[in-house]
């Protein structure tokens, strides 16, 4: 059973980049500043040993992915406390355990999702292939989960892999590159911790042709024309501002905790969270009074104490911008319900869990992701309006609908323009079910047999 210390050990570096724990501020370790010339250098290995690799079929990759899965469970505890103190998660809820358990079932998934040749017509054959080489670029909000649901599938169909963890939090991904890797052959994972010097080069690196992205819709925009000359296939899960609409029939003591996670697991940091809540006016007043309930008997605090569920921001530039947001809604005469007054000048970037009201469909906390603990409530009279208001933005990651009707609720669910809809619940994701987005939230799919196709090019064979 490895120790979070032994951990930390073997993946920070004694010079590098500082990663600061964003619950105190202090320096958590430091991790290699990676260049241009080892991403070369990891490209060549990778593509050496990628014939290897596909050589083994599938039978044998998804044994050593079973094999890399118990390896995670063995270090697990370690590994979610370096997320928590490194992303600012709790430990408990859906939170740091959590994330480490998940890395753990996704890596299972993907070795068990049977993908067998498809007969077409008469006399061809439909099967997948490896791509080659498969770069990937993860973000620092779910780092160790997200960096797995862009790895495990690749190497499930015969890639190797290269994963460009975000700058604020690459401790828990190399922690993740060294768990897995050990029951790998060489050059089939690397794991790269650098700065936007290093993304670039992935992006422009010609011996990926594959290319995996989870981050703001701005920078996917940027890779798509970077990557142009190269021509590497494309996954990206970009920014959402996930909308919610709750019926009038809809019960708000029942479906208050699950709104409540809805928007603010991970403190809000989650691209598929939950961001602006359209009520009907028959209960606006009774869901805003529900949800303030559970924001007030919900403790925020470090990650790694015990009796926390909500944690701090991982970097100040996100409190920075909730803040803003919040406080121009204030200016603009919105309510604020519960929270909206942050300490500024305590240790963390810790901002409280804040409802908001009286804010208009216009604001900035409403048309912006605020990818924060800042939820806009909204009323509505007419659904049609509602779902107008809710297909607005330029995003199209996740939304919900909430009734007691579920039939109504798919009804209304097939008119928001999303990837996903999920009814009385939102943001859960699993393993076996395909997630992407549309609009400016990107195009792609991962997760079930769509995300192994996803990192894997057809093949026809006509006899």
């Amino acid at each position: 059973m490895q120790t979070y210390d032994e951990l930390l050990a073997a993946v920070a570096a004694r010079e590098g980049f500082e990663v600061r724990d964003p619950a105190t501020g202090e320096v958590l370790g430091y991790a290699p500043d990676r260049t241009a010339e080892d991403l070369s250098r990891a490209v060549s290995a990778a593509r050496v040993a990628q014939p290897g690799w596909e050589a083994l079929g599938h039978e044998e990759r998804s044994r050593l992915l079973r094999v890399a899965a118990d390896a995670v469970e063995g270090a697990s505890a370690a590994l979610a406390e370096l997320i928590s103190r490194e992303q600012g998660k709790p430990l408990n809820g859906p939170g740091s355990r959590f994330e480490a358990g998940g890395v753990a079932a996704w890596l299972r998934a993907a070795a068990d999702i049977p993908l067998e040749p498809e007969q077409v017509g008469e006399s061809a054959v439909l099967r997948y292939r490896a791509v080659g080489v498969v770069g990937a670029i993860g973000p620092w909000n779910w780092p160790a989960l997200i960096a797995c649901w862009q790895l495990a599938g690749a190497l499930r169909m015969g890639n190797t892999v290269v994963v460009k963890p975000s700058e604020y939090t690459p401790l828990s991904v190399l922690a993740l590159g060294e768990i897995v890797g050990r029951v790998l052959p060489e050059g089939v994972l690397t794991v790269l911790s650098g700065g936007r010097e290093l993304g670039a080069a992935v992006v422009a690196e010609p011996g990926f042709g594959k290319l995996m992205f989870t981050g703001s819709t701005r920078t996917g925009r940027a890779i798509v024309a970077a990557s142009a000359g190269n021509l590497p296939r494309l996954t990206l899960e970009l920014g959402g501002n996930d909308p919610g609409i709750v019926l009038p029939d809809a019960d708000p003591a029942a479906i208050a905790e699950d709104l409540f996670w809805g928007a603010f697991i991970n403190t809000g940091q989650t691209c598929a969270a939950l961001k602006r809540l359209y009520v009907h006016e028959s209960l606006h007043d009774e869901v805003v009074e529900a949800l303030r309930a559970v924001v007030e008997r919900t403790p925020m605090g470090p990650g790694v104490e015990e009796g926390s569920l909500l944690g701090p921001l991982t970097t100040r530039e996100q409190f920075g911008i909730v803040d803003t947001l919040v406080e121009k809604a204030k200016a603009a005469g919105a309510r604020i319900v519960v929270g909206g007054e942050p300490d500024r000048d305590a240790p963390g970037n810790f901002y409280p869990a804040t409802l908001v009201t009286g804010v208009a469909g216009d604001a900035g906390l409403v048309v912006e992701e605020q990818f924060g603990p800042a939820l806009p409530i909204l009323p509505y009279r007419d659904l049609d309006d509602a779902i107008r208001q809710a297909n607005a933005l330029d995003t199209g990651l996740g939304a919900s609908v909430w009734s007691a009707d579920v039939e109504r609720a798919k009804g209304v669910a097939g008119r928001i323009e999303a990837g996903t809809v999920w009814i009385n619940k939102h943001g859960t994701v699993h393993p076996m079910v395909p997630f992407g987005g549309v609009k400016g939230s990107g195009y792609g799919l991962e997760f079930g047999q769509e995300g192994l196709k996803a990192v894997a090019v057809p093949q026809i064979i006509t006899t």
